[in-house]
């Protein structure tokens, strides 16, 4: 993506995992845990630190921080703690697999996924799925999604290989060609040609396709968004739109998923906590920003007002400084 990085969470420079094992472990024996060491030491860890700290500790104790820590912790508490320990791709996994399982799948999650991260990214994820339930996403995919939507997702995962290319700068006259392409297969005729505007905005990457639309409004004088608001419906709108709101800005398409996860009855927390631990070391300071300037209220206000005790304090401190 071409914002600037803005993570929360940086890693603490003078790291000894040793030492944090050592004080993880102290947190966890004996009468009680110290819940408050725990969410001092992993919210301020970069994951890869976090990595660190499991082997140290599987080294000292001969033991799986993870198992330690679900023994100790409970609630969404726990579970913002766990995913902070695994490694991001296969964090991502196991909500990819939870969402496609049991009785009915959860689109949106598929959607906030797959359609808001960059080639290398969804590489990794392709990869590491396959290892870790033994069959490959897309076929996952295809047996819990249908149509057009079924389609765009199977190229976005599909086509890793040769599609997002991240690098290689922007080609202005093939972005024009792209532009002419999704107006003729939209707005310039009878019906839509669905295919035509999963191809190119599953394929190119978030450089080419912020060129794709400008082209896309030099050609029809309406945004892309209009046209598709205007010309496809149900989960492939859903899915199509996010990718064009991650390419115009990604941090303001996550605060408004934060904002649904904590709107009318209830808290999603499984949105909450995925969004905040999977942005933290990405753009969860520029997400911050947005959600203020769009809802005129700080996201730590709101997350505050949702949660409590230490399943609270973990994900504010995730946020970082005011």
């Amino acid at each position: 993506m071409s914002y600037n990085r803005e993570p929360t969470v940086f890693g603490v420079a003078n790291f000894n995992a040793a030492e944090d094992a050592a004080a993880l472990r102290a947190a966890m024996k004996g009468f009680g845990t110290d819940e408050q060491a725990i969410i001092d030491i992993l919210t301020s860890r970069s994951n890869s630190q976090r990595q660190a700290i499991a082997q140290a500790f599987t080294h000292e104790y001969g033991r799986d921080i993870i198992e330690d820590l679900k023994s100790e912790l409970g609630g969404h508490f726990e579970d913002v703690i766990i995913a902070l320990m695994m490694p991001p791709e296969e964090y991502l996994c196991k909500e990819l697999n939870h969402c496609m399982e049991g009785m009915g799948t959860d689109e949106d999650t598929l959607v906030e996924i797959l359609c808001t991260r960059t080639k290398p990214e969804i590489a990794a994820i392709v990869q590491a799925y396959e290892r870790m339930y033994d069959r490959p996403l897309a076929e996952h995919m295809c047996s819990e999604t249908s149509g057009d939507f079924r389609r765009l997702l199977t190229l976005i995962v599909t086509r890793t290989q040769g599609a997002r290319d991240e690098e290689g700068g922007v080609d202005v006259g093939r972005a024009q060609q792209a532009a002419q392409a999704l107006y003729d297969a939209g707005e310039a005729k009878w019906g839509t040609d669905e295919e035509v505007f999963n191809k190119i905005l599953a394929h190119e990457s978030f450089e080419q396709l912020r060129q794709i639309f400008e082209e896309y409004k030099a050609i029809s004088g309406r945004t892309i968004e209009q046209a598709i608001k205007a010309e496809i419906g149900g989960e492939l709108k859903d899915a199509l739109s996010a990718i064009v709101e991650c390419v115009e800005s990604a941090a303001a398409w996550f605060a408004r998923r934060l904002r649904a996860a904590m709107q009318g009855l209830g808290t999603a927390d499984r949105t909450l906590i995925r969004i905040l631990v999977s942005r933290a070391e990405l753009d969860l300071a520029a997400i911050k920003r947005e959600y203020e300037r769009q809802f005129d209220k700080t996201l730590e206000s709101e997350i505050r007002g949702e949660t409590s005790g230490d399943y609270k304090r973990a994900l504010v401190a995730l946020l970082g400084p005011a």
